[in-house]
């Protein structure tokens, strides 16, 4: 509202006093008395004086008034942003820790470890990178005790990821066993900016890791990663905890559920195939083989003098005498794709598939004369290991699977009445 100031005022009622006397002068033939004027002008100037004085003080508190209102409307303007802003962030973490249902009940529907490390990078992929940037999920390798990249998640296609084993942002997780958040690398103290520069990575300017950890025992790590700074902030680690924390579990049942099928399929001596496995395995085969008219060959194995390596050396030697065998069958054969168990004490049976029966018999010769070749050091003596070996095959001994097993038993007991360390068949 523009403000009228006092000598505006006046100049206006000295105007106005003006035409009132001309008009009385002119319409009513009256003279002008000077006294009156005098006393008119004052009275007038007294009256809107101070009407000029009241009106002036009502103008300045009407503009106080107006200037507070504006700071209340700015204020209640920045409090009411705020409050949007707040709404939208906790409509985000309700709608975020909702999916954590969907999550669980995900994560329990398989013991499946791929399914699972699928679904535990979808959700954070989905919940807290919003589908931008990378996923990494490492599990720990415990044969050579490192990390090892199982699953990723790229918004850009042409990312390679090198660092298949992790980099030096995952060694520092699993040597604090701890999360970490990184809003921006530039400014973070903990890495040196030499040594990340020696290091050919890809651009990441902030991430959030956090270790698998359950029972004490570290499984891996979750890690999320972009190429702007600050794309995460604490919520989203503590959320990436939460959801590392039933990822771990899950991870776990998997593995535990892993293991328990290895130990029902696989001998705890020789890592080989059980003999109630392969026979399941064998007939799918032999009933495949069958109906496309292939060849099907089986080799049974049996360590010459085995008793005497326990009566010599103790039961500790045959152990190791039956590992190495075992290690040799897989590591001499395994160009063909055989099929290997322990048959029973120190008989094993091989299945190969597509070979015929003349094939056969010079991958046994090899196979009898590499290991014939085997020093074994017992009891710091060296110990050589022979195999007696018959083979039968498929179609062409016989047409039925259980016969073809006794074939084979029977050829190789004929190897054995022959001096051992030879090949049988019927």
């Amino acid at each position: 509202m523009p403000k009228i100031s006092s000598k505006t005022i006046g100049l206006i009622l000295v105007g106005l006093a003006l035409v009132i006397l001309l008009l009385n002068f002119f319409f009513f033939q009256q003279k002008i008395l000077w006294s009156i004027v005098f006393v008119f002008f004052g009275l007038n100037f007294l009256l809107f004086f101070y009407f000029l004085r009241f009106f002036s003080h009502r103008i300045l508190l009407v503009s106080s008034q107006i200037e507070r209102l504006k700071e209340e409307v700015n204020i209640l303007s920045i409090e009411n942003l705020k409050n949007h802003e707040q709404s939208l962030a906790l409509k985000f973490k309700i709608e975020r820790y909702s999916n954590l249902k969907k999550l669980i009940e995900d994560l329990n529907r398989s013991l499946k470890l791929d399914l699972i490390v699928n679904v535990l990078s979808s959700a954070v992929y989905t919940l807290i990178s919003r589908s931008c940037g990378t996923v990494l999920l490492y599990l720990v390798d415990n044969q050579y005790q490192k990390l090892s990249l199982v699953h990723s998640i790229k918004d850009d296609s042409d990312l390679v990821i090198l660092s298949k084993e992790g980099d030096i942002f995952d060694q520092w997780v699993l040597r604090h066993s701890t999360q970490l958040l990184i809003e921006n690398l530039r400014n973070d103290f903990r890495f040196d900016s030499a040594i990340l520069s020696q290091q050919d990575m890809r651009q990441v300017l902030s991430l959030i890791s956090s270790p698998l950890i359950s029972h004490n025992s570290l499984l891996g790590l979750l890690r999320l990663e972009n190429k702007n700074i600050q794309s995460f902030n604490q919520d989203d680690l503590r959320f990436l905890a939460l959801v590392s924390d039933l990822g771990a579990v899950a991870l776990e049942n998997s593995l535990l559920f892993q293991k328990t099928q290895d130990l029902a399929i696989h001998d705890d001596l020789t890592a080989l195939y059980t003999k109630h496995y392969f026979i399941g395995r064998f007939k799918d085969e032999a009933r495949r083989a069958q109906r496309l008219e292939e060849h099907l060959s089986l080799l049974m194995i049996d360590i010459d003098f085995f008793k005497q390596y326990n009566d010599k050396f103790g039961h500790t030697a045959g152990d190791i005498v039956l590992k190495r065998v075992g290690l040799l069958l897989n590591t001499v054969l395994s160009k063909f794709d055989p099929l290997v168990c322990r048959f029973g004490g120190e008989e094993f049976l091989i299945m190969l598939s597509g070979i015929n029966k003349k094939e056969t018999l010079v991958i046994a010769d090899d196979l009898r004369q590499k290991i014939a070749q085997e020093k074994i050091i017992l009891r710091r003596q060296d110990t050589q290991i022979t195999v007696s070996i018959g083979i039968a095959n498929l179609p062409q001994d016989t047409k039925d699977e259980d016969e073809l097993i006794q074939k084979a038993d029977k050829a190789m007991y004929q190897a054995k009445s022959k001096g051992r360390n030879q090949i049988c068949c019927i």
